[in-house]
Protein backbone atom coordinates (compact mmCIF):
# COMPACT_ATOMS: atom_id res chain seq x y z
CA UNK A 1 0.00 0.00 0.00
CA UNK A 2 1.57 3.04 -0.93
CA UNK A 3 1.84 5.92 1.46
CA UNK A 4 0.62 8.97 1.11
CA UNK A 5 2.36 12.21 2.81
CA UNK A 6 0.60 15.67 3.81
CA UNK A 7 0.50 18.00 1.52
CA UNK A 8 1.99 21.04 3.42
CA UNK A 9 0.29 24.31 3.34
CA UNK A 10 1.72 27.45 2.76
CA UNK A 11 0.22 29.92 5.57
CA UNK A 12 2.56 32.68 4.35
CA UNK A 13 0.37 35.76 3.55
CA UNK A 14 0.46 36.86 0.17
CA UNK A 15 2.77 40.01 -0.50
CA UNK A 16 0.51 42.62 -1.75
CA UNK A 17 2.10 44.60 -4.68
CA UNK A 18 0.14 48.20 -3.41
CA UNK A 19 1.28 47.90 0.05
CA UNK A 20 4.99 47.44 -1.12
CA UNK A 21 4.62 50.50 -3.82
CA UNK A 22 2.95 52.86 -0.65
CA UNK A 23 5.39 51.83 1.23
CA UNK A 24 8.05 53.07 -0.88
CA UNK A 25 6.13 55.90 -1.92
CA UNK A 26 5.88 57.11 2.21
CA UNK A 27 9.60 56.97 1.86
CA UNK A 28 9.91 59.44 -1.05
CA UNK A 29 7.54 61.53 1.34
CA UNK A 30 9.44 61.58 3.80
CA UNK A 31 12.74 61.98 2.12
CA UNK A 32 11.43 64.66 0.52
CA UNK A 33 9.92 66.51 3.49
CA UNK A 34 13.15 66.22 5.66
CA UNK A 35 15.50 67.60 2.44
CA UNK A 36 12.91 70.44 2.17
CA UNK A 37 12.70 71.03 5.99
CA UNK A 38 17.19 71.22 5.69
CA UNK A 39 16.94 73.70 2.72
CA UNK A 40 14.31 76.11 4.13
CA UNK A 41 16.55 76.31 7.44
CA UNK A 42 19.48 77.41 5.05
CA UNK A 43 16.91 79.54 3.34
CA UNK A 44 15.87 80.96 6.23
CA UNK A 45 19.48 81.29 7.62
CA UNK A 46 20.53 82.64 4.21
CA UNK A 47 17.51 85.67 4.02
CA UNK A 48 18.32 86.93 7.67
CA UNK A 49 21.73 87.34 6.81
CA UNK A 50 21.50 89.02 3.37
CA UNK A 51 19.11 91.52 5.22
CA UNK A 52 21.54 92.42 8.03
CA UNK A 53 23.74 92.62 5.57
CA UNK A 54 22.25 95.26 3.53
CA UNK A 55 20.95 97.10 6.27
CA UNK A 56 24.47 97.15 7.80
CA UNK A 57 26.08 98.36 4.18
CA UNK A 58 23.81 101.26 4.38
CA UNK A 59 24.95 102.34 7.93
CA UNK A 60 28.27 101.55 7.45
CA UNK A 61 28.47 103.75 4.12
CA UNK A 62 28.03 106.77 6.46
CA UNK A 63 30.05 106.13 9.74
CA UNK A 64 32.27 108.71 10.26
CA UNK A 65 33.99 106.39 13.28
CA UNK A 66 35.82 103.26 12.80
CA UNK A 67 33.14 100.34 13.44
CA UNK A 68 35.38 97.98 15.21
CA UNK A 69 37.69 100.46 17.09
CA UNK A 70 35.74 103.38 17.92
CA UNK A 71 33.86 103.28 21.59
CA UNK A 72 31.00 105.98 21.37
CA UNK A 73 27.61 105.25 20.25
CA UNK A 74 26.58 108.60 18.13
CA UNK A 75 24.20 107.02 15.30
CA UNK A 76 22.07 109.92 15.26
CA UNK A 77 24.24 112.74 15.42
CA UNK A 78 25.44 114.40 12.41
CA UNK A 79 27.64 113.16 11.14
CA UNK A 80 27.36 109.58 12.93
CA UNK A 81 29.67 108.27 14.58
CA UNK A 82 29.88 104.81 16.18
CA UNK A 83 31.61 102.03 16.92
CA UNK A 84 31.06 98.14 18.73
CA UNK A 85 34.38 98.44 21.03
CA UNK A 86 32.99 98.50 23.93
CA UNK A 87 30.16 96.44 22.76
CA UNK A 88 31.98 93.43 21.63
CA UNK A 89 34.43 93.32 24.89
CA UNK A 90 31.15 93.26 27.27
CA UNK A 91 29.20 90.66 25.67
CA UNK A 92 32.44 88.68 25.65
CA UNK A 93 33.68 89.20 28.95
CA UNK A 94 30.14 88.69 30.62
CA UNK A 95 29.75 85.26 28.59
CA UNK A 96 32.89 84.15 29.78
CA UNK A 97 32.32 84.81 33.09
CA UNK A 98 29.13 83.13 33.11
CA UNK A 99 30.66 79.75 31.37
CA UNK A 100 33.34 79.55 33.88
CA UNK A 101 31.08 79.78 36.18
CA UNK A 102 27.86 77.92 35.45
CA UNK A 103 30.13 74.80 33.62
CA UNK A 104 31.84 73.57 36.41
CA UNK A 105 28.30 73.89 38.18
CA UNK A 106 26.31 72.24 35.69
CA UNK A 107 28.09 69.52 35.14
CA UNK A 108 28.51 68.32 38.53
CA UNK A 109 24.60 68.69 39.45
CA UNK A 110 24.50 66.38 36.25
CA UNK A 111 26.55 63.75 37.69
CA UNK A 112 24.66 63.93 41.30
CA UNK A 113 21.45 63.39 39.46
CA UNK A 114 22.88 60.38 36.67
CA UNK A 115 25.34 58.43 39.11
CA UNK A 116 24.84 59.77 43.21
CA UNK A 117 21.32 60.27 43.70
CA UNK A 118 18.66 58.25 44.94
CA UNK A 119 15.84 57.97 42.29
CA UNK A 120 13.55 59.42 45.01
CA UNK A 121 15.46 62.08 44.59
CA UNK A 122 17.11 62.56 41.18
CA UNK A 123 13.58 62.68 39.36
CA UNK A 124 12.78 65.69 41.41
CA UNK A 125 15.61 67.14 41.07
CA UNK A 126 15.69 66.83 37.65
CA UNK A 127 12.05 68.51 36.85
CA UNK A 128 13.31 71.79 39.03
CA UNK A 129 16.28 71.89 36.93
CA UNK A 130 14.59 71.87 34.31
CA UNK A 131 11.86 74.22 35.25
CA UNK A 132 14.68 76.86 35.69
CA UNK A 133 14.50 77.11 31.99
CA UNK A 134 11.50 77.76 31.33
CA UNK A 135 11.35 81.39 33.94
CA UNK A 136 11.10 84.42 31.24
CA UNK A 137 13.80 86.10 30.79
CA UNK A 138 12.52 89.63 32.30
CA UNK A 139 12.07 87.57 35.73
CA UNK A 140 15.66 87.16 35.96
CA UNK A 141 16.14 90.40 35.30
CA UNK A 142 13.93 91.90 37.76
CA UNK A 143 15.36 89.50 40.74
CA UNK A 144 18.80 90.81 39.28
CA UNK A 145 18.02 94.08 39.79
CA UNK A 146 15.97 93.90 42.96
CA UNK A 147 18.05 91.37 44.73
CA UNK A 148 21.15 90.17 43.00
CA UNK A 149 22.62 93.90 42.70
CA UNK A 150 22.33 95.12 46.63
CA UNK A 151 23.21 91.62 48.02
CA UNK A 152 26.82 91.39 45.40
CA UNK A 153 28.38 94.29 47.72
CA UNK A 154 30.16 92.71 50.00
CA UNK A 155 31.36 89.77 47.96
CA UNK A 156 32.51 92.97 45.74
CA UNK A 157 34.39 93.94 48.77
CA UNK A 158 35.80 90.72 49.49
CA UNK A 159 37.06 90.30 46.01
CA UNK A 160 38.39 93.48 45.93
CA UNK A 161 40.36 93.08 49.51
CA UNK A 162 41.56 89.30 48.22
CA UNK A 163 41.95 89.35 44.98
CA UNK A 164 42.49 92.83 43.70
CA UNK A 165 46.44 91.91 43.06
CA UNK A 166 44.72 90.21 39.76
CA UNK A 167 43.78 93.96 38.33
CA UNK A 168 40.59 92.27 37.25
CA UNK A 169 38.69 92.34 40.40
CA UNK A 170 40.63 95.62 41.79
CA UNK A 171 37.33 97.76 42.00
CA UNK A 172 38.69 101.18 41.38
CA UNK A 173 35.14 103.18 40.96
CA UNK A 174 32.54 103.47 44.11
CA UNK A 175 29.41 102.22 42.79
CA UNK A 176 26.44 99.51 42.91
CA UNK A 177 27.16 96.52 41.97
CA UNK A 178 25.60 97.02 38.09
CA UNK A 179 28.78 95.83 36.39
CA UNK A 180 29.75 92.78 33.94
CA UNK A 181 30.55 91.26 36.59
CA UNK A 182 27.26 91.47 38.04
CA UNK A 183 25.91 90.27 34.50
CA UNK A 184 28.19 86.98 33.93
CA UNK A 185 26.73 85.66 37.43
CA UNK A 186 23.24 86.48 36.36
CA UNK A 187 23.56 84.98 32.83
CA UNK A 188 25.42 81.68 34.47
CA UNK A 189 21.97 81.20 36.64
CA UNK A 190 20.17 81.77 33.47
CA UNK A 191 22.02 79.33 31.60
CA UNK A 192 23.14 76.56 34.26
CA UNK A 193 19.82 74.44 33.28
CA UNK A 194 20.08 74.35 29.91
CA UNK A 195 23.58 72.96 30.41
CA UNK A 196 22.85 70.55 33.41
CA UNK A 197 19.56 69.08 31.03
CA UNK A 198 21.93 68.40 28.17
CA UNK A 199 24.84 66.91 30.06
CA UNK A 200 22.80 64.85 32.38
CA UNK A 201 20.83 63.17 28.98
CA UNK A 202 24.57 62.51 27.77
CA UNK A 203 25.64 60.97 30.91
CA UNK A 204 22.70 58.39 31.08
CA UNK A 205 23.84 57.59 27.63
CA UNK A 206 26.65 55.34 28.79
CA UNK A 207 26.91 52.05 28.12
CA UNK A 208 26.04 50.23 31.34
CA UNK A 209 28.53 47.31 30.58
CA UNK A 210 31.51 50.39 30.38
CA UNK A 211 30.77 51.12 33.89
CA UNK A 212 30.07 47.71 35.06
CA UNK A 213 33.54 46.39 33.69
CA UNK A 214 35.18 49.11 35.54
CA UNK A 215 33.69 48.30 38.60
CA UNK A 216 34.27 44.94 38.39
CA UNK A 217 37.85 46.05 38.18
CA UNK A 218 37.74 47.15 41.34
CA UNK A 219 37.28 50.96 40.57
CA UNK A 220 35.98 53.55 42.76
CA UNK A 221 32.41 55.58 41.79
CA UNK A 222 34.69 58.71 40.65
CA UNK A 223 37.01 56.70 38.86
CA UNK A 224 34.38 54.74 37.26
CA UNK A 225 32.95 58.42 36.35
CA UNK A 226 36.28 59.90 35.28
CA UNK A 227 37.39 57.09 32.93
CA UNK A 228 34.13 56.22 31.57
CA UNK A 229 31.01 58.74 31.69
CA UNK A 230 33.28 61.93 31.06
CA UNK A 231 35.35 60.61 28.09
CA UNK A 232 32.20 59.10 26.67
CA UNK A 233 30.28 62.79 27.37
CA UNK A 234 32.43 65.02 26.70
CA UNK A 235 31.44 66.03 23.22
CA UNK A 236 28.37 66.30 24.70
CA UNK A 237 29.39 68.53 27.52
CA UNK A 238 30.40 70.77 24.79
CA UNK A 239 27.59 70.72 22.71
CA UNK A 240 25.53 71.60 25.87
CA UNK A 241 28.13 74.13 26.90
CA UNK A 242 27.64 75.65 23.58
CA UNK A 243 24.05 76.07 23.25
CA UNK A 244 24.53 78.07 26.79
CA UNK A 245 26.48 79.95 25.33
CA UNK A 246 24.53 80.91 22.62
CA UNK A 247 21.80 82.02 25.41
CA UNK A 248 24.53 83.95 27.42
CA UNK A 249 25.63 86.20 23.93
CA UNK A 250 22.01 87.13 22.92
CA UNK A 251 20.18 87.68 26.09
CA UNK A 252 18.80 90.68 26.38
CA UNK A 253 16.22 91.84 28.90
CA UNK A 254 18.12 90.80 31.89
CA UNK A 255 21.48 92.72 31.19
CA UNK A 256 19.48 95.62 30.69
CA UNK A 257 17.52 95.45 33.56
CA UNK A 258 20.66 94.59 35.72
CA UNK A 259 23.54 96.78 33.95
CA UNK A 260 24.63 100.56 33.94
CA UNK A 261 25.78 101.21 30.72
CA UNK A 262 28.49 103.31 29.44
CA UNK A 263 31.08 103.45 26.79
CA UNK A 264 34.11 102.73 28.41
CA UNK A 265 36.29 99.51 28.48
CA UNK A 266 37.78 98.34 31.59
CA UNK A 267 39.01 95.55 33.03
CA UNK A 268 37.93 95.97 36.26
CA UNK A 269 35.57 93.76 35.67
CA UNK A 270 33.86 95.00 39.80
CA UNK A 271 32.96 98.84 38.23
CA UNK A 272 29.82 99.97 36.88
CA UNK A 273 29.02 100.19 33.48
CA UNK A 274 29.69 98.28 30.08
CA UNK A 275 27.25 97.18 27.39
CA UNK A 276 26.60 94.53 25.28
CA UNK A 277 25.16 93.89 21.93
CA UNK A 278 21.74 92.79 22.73
CA UNK A 279 21.25 95.52 25.87
CA UNK A 280 22.50 97.64 23.35
CA UNK A 281 19.88 96.78 20.52
CA UNK A 282 17.06 96.47 23.42
CA UNK A 283 18.07 100.04 24.94
CA UNK A 284 18.18 102.22 21.65
CA UNK A 285 16.26 100.87 19.05
CA UNK A 286 12.54 102.50 20.25
CA UNK A 287 14.31 106.22 20.22
CA UNK A 288 16.54 105.36 17.12
CA UNK A 289 15.66 106.95 13.73
CA UNK A 290 15.39 104.72 10.51
CA UNK A 291 19.70 105.15 10.33
CA UNK A 292 20.14 104.72 13.73
CA UNK A 293 18.38 101.26 13.72
CA UNK A 294 20.54 100.17 10.53
CA UNK A 295 23.74 100.80 12.86
CA UNK A 296 22.19 98.88 15.59
CA UNK A 297 21.37 96.09 12.76
CA UNK A 298 24.97 96.19 12.22
CA UNK A 299 25.92 95.64 15.30
CA UNK A 300 23.09 92.99 15.51
CA UNK A 301 25.20 91.46 12.36
CA UNK A 302 28.65 90.77 14.60
CA UNK A 303 26.82 89.24 17.16
CA UNK A 304 25.32 86.85 14.57
CA UNK A 305 28.63 86.10 13.09
CA UNK A 306 29.82 85.84 16.66
CA UNK A 307 27.30 82.88 17.24
CA UNK A 308 28.17 81.08 13.86
CA UNK A 309 31.98 81.50 14.91
CA UNK A 310 30.97 80.08 18.27
CA UNK A 311 29.08 77.51 17.17
CA UNK A 312 31.46 76.32 14.01
CA UNK A 313 34.22 76.20 16.35
CA UNK A 314 31.78 73.58 18.87
CA UNK A 315 31.37 71.43 15.70
CA UNK A 316 35.44 71.50 15.05
CA UNK A 317 36.06 70.38 18.67
CA UNK A 318 33.29 67.75 18.43
CA UNK A 319 34.22 66.38 15.19
CA UNK A 320 38.12 66.29 16.71
CA UNK A 321 36.85 64.07 19.45
CA UNK A 322 34.60 61.86 17.79
CA UNK A 323 36.42 58.75 19.61
CA UNK A 324 34.57 60.01 22.56
CA UNK A 325 31.32 60.38 20.95
CA UNK A 326 28.56 58.18 21.69
CA UNK A 327 28.17 57.21 17.65
CA UNK A 328 31.68 55.01 18.55
CA UNK A 329 30.65 53.76 21.67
Amino acid sequence: MASTTPTQIDTAPPVSRSKGSTGRAGDKIFAGLSKGSGILLLVIMASIAAFLTYRATIALSKNEGNFLTTFDWNASANPPVFGIAVLLFGTVVSSIIAMVIAVPIAVGIALFISHYAPRKLAAPLAYVVDLLAAVPSIIYGIWGALFLVPHLAGLNLWLDEYLGWTYVFEKTQIGVARSLFTVGILLAIMILPIVTSVSREVFLQVPRMNEEAALALGATRWEVIRMSVLPFGRSGVISASMLGLGRALGETMAVATVLSPSFLISFHVLNPGGGTFAQNIAAKFDEANEFGRDALIASGLVLFLLTLLVNGAARLIIARRKDFSGANA
